[in-house]
């Protein structure tokens, strides 16, 4: 079976990640795909992370630690995986989320078939404690540059790019929304996102995260549209509106 299937480079940075990355890698172990090689980055964590992460790699071959020398962010290590990938497929996981068994093999099926290049799909956010809350956030059949400035729907959690189609993947140095900028960097590129709306990820709320703090995600977003895209006043406006309108659906 695996001599037919691509190899699929899965992408973690690791920081203070103790808690929840054990159940991060077995999420991975228990796909139905088996052709993939899972590369983590450990960002000078303080904890027990690389620890952990070295059981699961002495047991399993796919599994690869590379250690920063300092601790450098989200960005950095995501780039740092890149660089180690040897997959024809790009997928992203970040250290406290989780996938459904079939996520790979269903989405590489997806792309396959439509020779896609950038794929993404629905998914389910979870409490800290690993709760389902039965929230799934659901994703259109396809979105361009345009679109998703105005509707951050992409989970970084369920996202797959054809590293063949697309070149070079890389994510600008900032704090947060590295992974946003990336996606609109390919979509600028012209190629479309599309949406596979089965829920095949489980993003994990950790209060206190980057990520789960709305009102730095917004004055990012902003930051974003005007120093990164460098879009006008009234662009970054209605863009801004947009994405605004659907956080709030979202997440209500």
């Amino acid at each position: 079976m695996m001599e037919n299937q691509p190899l699929v480079s899965i992408i973690t940075p690791v920081y203070k990640a103790e808690k929840f990355i054990a159940e991060t890698i077995k999420s991975v172990q228990q796909q139905t795909y088996e052709n993939w090689e899972m590369i983590l980055v450990n960002d000078v964590s303080p904890d027990n992370s690389v620890k952990i992460i070295n059981t699961f790699a002495e047991a399993d071959s796919r599994i690869r630690l590379v250690n920063l020398e300092e601790n450098s962010g989200a960005a950095v290590a995501r780039n740092t995986a890149i660089k180690f990938s040897k997959g024809k497929y790009i997928a992203f996981l970040d250290s406290d989320d989780l996938w459904h068994p079939d996520k790979l093999m269903k989405q590489i099926r997806f792309m396959e078939k439509g020779n896609l290049p950038f794929s993404f799909t629905a998914y389910e956010i979870m409490e800290e404690n690993g709760t389902r809350t039965g929230k799934i956030v659901h994703v259109p059949d396809n979105i361009d540059y345009d679109g998703l400035l105005k509707n951050t729907i992409i989970g970084c959690l369920t996202v797959v790019l054809n590293k063949e189609t697309i070149g070079h993947i890389e994510m600008v140095n900032i704090r947060t929304r590295q992974d946003f900028v990336l996606w609109l960097d390919i979509l600028k590129r012209g190629h479309l996102a599309y949406g596979l709306d089965e829920t095949l990820a489980y993003y994990r709320k950790v209060e206190g995260s980057i990520s789960n703090n709305k009102i730095k995600a917004a004055k990012r977003n902003w930051y974003v549209y005007r120093k990164i895209e460098k879009l006008s006043l009234l662009k970054s406006i209605t863009s801004f509106t947009g994405y605004a309108y659907h956080a709030i659906k979202k997440h209500r």
